[in-house]
């Protein structure tokens, strides 16, 4: 038969329209097919260990480091705020005494040209006292001298009035005794003056000392804006209060001077920060398991080193969280601080046991379901459900191992026979 009679002969009425349904009835049983074969699909119950953890990202750091100070006497100055104008970037590998930042020097220079005139007024002012000083005791010098030379006549006057008549002997000696009065009275008036000179002195001088100390410490702060490295290391930049890092144009304050750290790298840990939900989990000396983010291949084990008593509401987060200290086993040459990590804290592991992803347990007025086929038919099996991990959940009763369970709802879920546990 040629192509063209064929056709022919399918055009037919009585032909044509049942051939049509066949083909429509055989499309929807294979796609319906497909569509159940692809929903019901089935895991197996398997017997292994079972691990409950806790996953939660961190960031490396290490375990000690050195501190780099910018200077520490800007508070003693007044000087609250310090911007950080340049600075050597992040990961550089720096000797001690070598370069890292430089501060502003905008308000220390001001208060230097402050300090140096105010240094000249009260050297000044010292010179001045010591001048005034000078003449005032130096004239009363001159009055004492004086009033000796005065009293030596005024006895010489007396002893030769011992032959004069009575009155003017007795004048003489009035005249003697008023000298000497006003001669010990410039002697007393002398040493209260050389001690208030000698006060004065001091004052002039305190206050000369003070200025020149003010100067010198302003100078030497001027200096150790220039800050540089205490050791050989790495350069990290270290953090502002909302866990920012600190670069150019950020403030270090009098109280937190602290521009970046030299991390030891032979010791790291990676921070992570747990939220209040799982932190009662978490236990010191817990088992953990490292992935870095930069090199997914390499695996790293850790240790639960410290765990935090207090919550602390962190930036861009609605609850609290709590921080938690890992310790890396190994040292490895490839960690830098502030890498990403995945933490995989091990809170508990269950020997030979059985268990189910997630995706199979169904909850129903209290109560957990799987689906399973026994001797062709589902059945709706009520489990007994254990402890539960991030991904699957142990069976405690219900199920046997190597017992087929559906991931999902199956297509006939609704006619399945219950079978609750005994």
């Amino acid at each position: 038969m040629t192509l063209s009679s064929f056709l022919s002969w399918l055009k037919r009425p009585f032909i044509f329209i049942p051939a049509l349904i066949l083909v429509v009835a055989g499309l929807w049983l294979l796609f319906r097919s497909t569509e159940s074969h692809g929903a019901d699909i089935s895991v197996r119950v398997k017997r292994a260990a079972f691990q409950v953890a806790v996953n939660v990202s961190g960031e490396l750091q290490a375990k000690t480091s050195i501190d780099i100070h910018g200077p520490e006497g800007a508070r003693a100055q007044g000087i609250w705020q310090l911007k950080i104008e340049k600075l050597i970037p992040e990961g550089s590998v720096v000797k001690a005494g070598d370069w890292v930042a430089d501060l502003d020097r905008t308000e220390i220079a001001s208060k230097i040209k402050e300090a140096e005139l105010a240094v000249q007024k009260a050297d000044a002012q010292y010179t001045q006292t010591s001048l005034d000083t000078n003449l005032t005791l130096s004239g009363s010098r001159d009055d004492i001298t004086n009033l000796r030379s005065s009293l030596e006549e005024t006895k010489l006057q007396l002893d030769q009035s011992a032959y004069e008549p009575p009155a003017i002997k007795r004048h003489t000696e009035l005249e003697y005794q008023s000298a000497q009065r006003h001669l010990q009275q410039s002697i007393d008036n002398y040493k209260t003056k050389l001690k208030q000179a000698v006060a004065r002195m001091s004052q002039a001088s305190a206050d000369l000392q003070k200025e020149k100390q003010q100067f010198e410490a302003l100078t030497t702060l001027f200096a150790q804006l220039s800050v540089n490295a205490p050791a050989n290391g790495m350069v990290i930049y270290a953090r502002e209060w909302n866990g920012r890092k600190k670069t150019v144009g950020s403030q270090i304050s009098a109280w937190e001077p602290t521009v970046a750290t030299l991390p030891d790298l032979s010791q790291m840990l990676s921070v992570c920060y747990v939220n209040e939900v799982d932190i009662q989990k978490v236990k010191k000396g817990q088992a953990v398991e490292i992935g870095l983010d930069a090199d997914p291949n390499k695996h790293l084990r850790g240790t639960v080193e410290e765990v935090a008593n207090i919550g602390e509401q962190r930036p861009n987060s609605d609850s609290k969280v709590f921080e938690v200290r890992i310790q890396i086993e190994k040292s490895d040459s490839t960690l830098r601080p502030a890498m990403t990590t995945s933490n995989r804290i091990v809170v508990s592991e269950i020997a030979n046991t059985l268990s189910l992803p997630l995706e199979c347990l169904h909850s129903e007025n209290g109560k957990t379901y799987v689906y399973t086929r026994r001797s062709g038919k589902l059945v709706k099996q009520e489990v007994k459900i254990g402890a539960m991990n991030e991904n699957e959940g142990q069976i405690l009763a219900g199920l046997n191992e190597n017992e087929d369970v559906f991931l999902s709802t199956p297509s006939g879920a609704t006619t399945a026979s219950v079978q609750a546990l005994p």
